[in-house]
């Protein structure tokens, strides 16, 4: 059975440094139709749940700790009896959303996760929080970049535990050297390309934060 990826928008808020904003986030679910990977549990545990349908959850990997990307995770752990996956540099920001539940196990960069025999590998790309990180499934041509890279530019670094040279170093180093035909599929908003998006480097740089 071939590799897929499934796709919900579920809605909620985003918190942090004392302001709470309105934010549809893009929940990824990548596998075939034993089992699957959820690449963050935003807002709605029982819907994500209902998408897995009777699928095995692998694991429940979190790009990074801001609320609404893992608001829904130890309820979706619950639910699937899925391990949540988080980098650890991340666990600060973490705490703030589930002080009393950490993740069950850490990601680190180059880790190889595989589901329905695809691998997945963990990119470590700080810079909108300090344990961000994207996935990569080279075989299914995509790349899912949380809010570390979307249409238009590397996600938002005005806010606490975030850094605008670093998420530009990230993006840079980490990212735009992929197959320029990679989909990438953000956390929030519509999917783009490596391509797209690499011509505009500089223009980051100028623009800046």
């Amino acid at each position: 059975m071939r590799t897929g990826i499934d796709h919900l928008v579920t809605s909620g808020t985003f918190s942090l440094d004392g302001g709470t904003w309105e934010v549809d986030n893009n929940v990824w679910i990548v596998g075939d139709d034993h089992e699957v990977v959820v690449i963050d549990p935003a807002h709605d545990a029982e819907g994500i749940a209902a998408k897995v349908e009777n699928r095995t959850v692998r694991a429940i990997v979190c790009t990074h700790a801001h609320d609404d990307h893992v608001n829904a995770a130890p309820a979706l752990a619950e639910l699937t009896g899925a391990p949540v996956l988080l980098h650890p540099a991340d666990f600060r920001l973490w705490q703030l959303t589930h002080p009393g539940r950490l993740p069950d196990a850490d990601l680190a960069d180059d880790q190889v996760l595989t589901v329905a025999g695809t691998e997945l590998r963990i990119l470590h790309t700080p810079g909108h929080t300090p344990g961000a990180v994207c996935v990569h499934a080279p075989e299914l041509g995509a790349l899912f970049s949380g809010d570390t890279l979307f249409r238009g530019g590397p996600g938002a670094t005005g806010r606490s535990f975030s850094d605008f040279p670093t998420i530009i170093a990230s993006v840079r180093d980490r990212l735009l050297g992929l197959p320029g035909d990679t989909t990438v599929h953000t956390g929030h908003g519509e999917d783009t390309t490596i391509g797209e998006e690499r011509p505009h480097l500089q223009t980051w740089l100028d623009r800046g934060h």
